[in-house]
């Protein structure tokens, strides 16, 4: 258990780092695509865009977030292939459990900790979203013609 926490704590830092990387980089593109489409004529197609654009951004961060562990796993020598640790990672990372794959005894504990990490990614994740959605609504709000 103990090699296991050593292993996965340092993962999971990381991983921590890469979504906040992801989430400086959607705070900067919001806030500079949110200048430049606010007074074009077209605000809805505009923000659908932008949410489009922050969701992506968001995605691409949790992708690459189920990447390193599945490249932690072939480290650990539980996989050969990382087209198989990727499919097991994002299995873990997205908490679906299905069972198909299961790592060895020694190692099996990362799973439950990809899955706590993963969680908590895609809550911060999902915050990222409703910011947004709340800041374009509270713009809309704001217009005078209330188009979203």
């Amino acid at each position: 258990m103990l090699m296991n926490l050593l292993v996965g704590i340092p993962v999971m830092l990381i991983c921590l780092i890469f979504q906040a990387i992801f989430v400086a980089l959607c705070l900067r593109a919001y806030i500079t695509h949110r200048k430049k489409i606010i007074d074009l004529e077209r605000p809805f197609v505009n923000n659908i865009v932008l949410l489009s654009l922050i969701m992506i951004l968001m995605l691409v961060g949790n992708f690459v977030q189920m990447a390193i562990w599945a490249q932690v796993f072939i480290w650990l020598g539980e996989f050969s292939d990382f087209t198989t640790a990727l499919y097991h990672s994002g299995v873990n990372f997205a908490t679906l459990g299905y069972g198909d794959i299961v790592m060895s005894e020694q190692w099996r504990l990362l799973g439950p900790l990809e899955a706590s990490n993963g969680i908590l990614m895609f809550g911060v994740s999902t915050s990222v979203m409703t910011a947004a959605v709340m800041d374009i609504i509270k713009q809309s709000l704001g217009r005078a013609n209330f188009p979203l």
